[in-house]
């Protein structure tokens, strides 16, 4: 273990498009970090006096490496509500979030009190023991009312680590003016409907997708019955059904262009593509390009075996450092609750297109009458989080070379694999 912790230290984890929300997006980053964070005090946002508050006000530090509107929305939301108890948060932008919680994660003087990331990382962290069990602090009913896949997602070996806030999925974005008629229910339809309208010499497509990419395919691989990682990381690139995922895939590839995110998704917005399978994070760029979107749910199109699609989902969400939560725990405690509350989903909806972990939040009718945003709590019913064990940072090489292997050179799927499995046992040997 000492000696997987120590390698975990330089693994850089993937942060996946699950980063931020569909009006406030940057997947990639900027890589600046900003001077000072985003901090809203409790004066500032409660419109209160150094009088009318405790004596004295108990700061919290939240790290991200996110979009620094959403947080100024988040602390605008939340410190009101914890003004009269002496709190305030106070979020702080780093860049390199992953390297930065390991390196001071654990340490009490440097390290934040919480942060907000995306829960694929949650194993590591775990590993490294410098998170606190939620339940530490707050009871369970704290997340009562949060979506199940986002509660599950902040879940290793069944203890809550992870205070879910929001999440995002895979959906079947589509231009009104160029697609004809309804949209399949079947992905055999869709198929047929793709050969019917699909002139690759001309450059022009029915649908375009990320084909030799993980998170991209897998609403295949989930809906096949397939995995990438197992709950106890265990790789299965090679299990039959994976196998049958990546084959029925194949097809599809054939008619979708090269595949990676550039090229599909300037086919789209130019309007040489009518759909594109992606995440809430392309609707700015396809508004901005003039496009009348439409949107509907991956979970809406059946598999020849009568399973629905199940694309990944990543959520994003707040985890306690241990070292803080032995100091500030009182405090926490009351954050967390207020972080948990629907009025930070529906606050996050609002001035980023979120979709809020907190179901609650969907009885507000901006919220509900938000197509996009609809649409990804319909996909939540078949989505499945990523996973979140230690040893998915070294799997998205191996898949990603697997799909590229059959889609782009014609290797036989069953070969791609069994190499992808050797592959992908070997870096999780070294981890550890």
């Amino acid at each position: 273990m000492k000696k997987m912790i120590a390698t975990l230290l330089s693994v850089l984890l993937i942060v996946s498009t699950l980063a931020a929300c569909s009006t406030a997006n940057d997947p990639g980053g900027d890589g600046t970090a900003p001077a000072g964070g985003t901090t809203a005090s409790a004066e500032t946002a409660g419109g209160e006096t150094e009088d009318s508050r405790p004596a004295e006000t108990t700061e919290l530090t939240i790290w991200h490496d996110g979009d620094e509107s959403l947080m100024q929305t988040i602390a605008d939301t939340v410190n009101p509500m914890l003004a009269d108890n002496g709190v305030s948060l106070t979020f702080e932008k780093r860049t390199g979030l992953s390297d930065q919680l390991k390196l001071y994660g654990g340490d009490a003087a440097n390290g934040p009190d919480m942060y907000l990331w995306a829960h694929d990382s949650l194993g590591t962290f775990v590993a490294m023991e410098i998170l606190a069990p939620l339940t530490d602090l707050v009871d369970e009913s704290v997340w009562a009312d949060d979506l199940p896949l986002t509660v599950e997602a902040g879940q290793i070996g069944g203890t809550q680590y992870l205070l879910p806030l929001y999440f995002e999925t895979l959906l079947f974005l589509y231009n009104k003016d160029l697609w004809q008629g309804d949209i399949p229910s079947t992905t055999e339809e869709l198929y047929a409907y793709m050969v019917a309208n699909t002139d690759t010499s001309a450059g022009t497509y029915a649908v375009v997708n990320q084909h030799s990419t993980s998170y991209n395919v897998s609403p295949f691989i989930n809906g096949f019955g397939g995995y990438i990682l197992d709950a106890e990381g265990n790789p299965g690139l090679n299990d039959p059904r994976t196998i049958e995922a990546v084959e029925y895939n194949q097809k599809f590839a054939a008619l979708e262009a090269d595949g990676d995110y550039n090229t599909v998704t300037t086919l789209f917005n130019e309007g040489k593509a009518a759909a594109i399978i992606g995440g809430p994070w392309l609707v700015p760029g396809i508004r901005a390009a003039g496009i009348d979107l439409g949107v509907a749910s991956l979970s809406d199109m059946t598999l020849p075996n009568g399973n629905p699609l199940a694309p990944f989902s990543g959520i994003q969400g707040i985890g306690v450092m241990k070292a803080a939560a032995e100091t500030k725990g009182d405090a926490i405690a009351l954050a967390l609750e207020a972080l948990a509350s629907p009025e930070v989903g529906i606050a996050l909806a609002e001035a980023g297109g979120c979709a809020p972990a907190n179901s609650l939040s969907y009885e507000d009718p901006d919220v509900s009458s938000d197509e996009v945003i609809a649409a990804i709590k319909h996909t939540a019913e078949t989505a499945q989080p990523m996973p979140n064990a230690a040893e998915m940072n070294v799997m998205w090489g191996p898949v990603d070379s697997m799909l590229a292997a059959v889609n782009r050179n014609g290797q036989d799927a069953a070969t791609a694999a069994e190499e992808a499995q050797a592959a992908a046992l070997q870096a999780i040997a070294d981890m550890q």
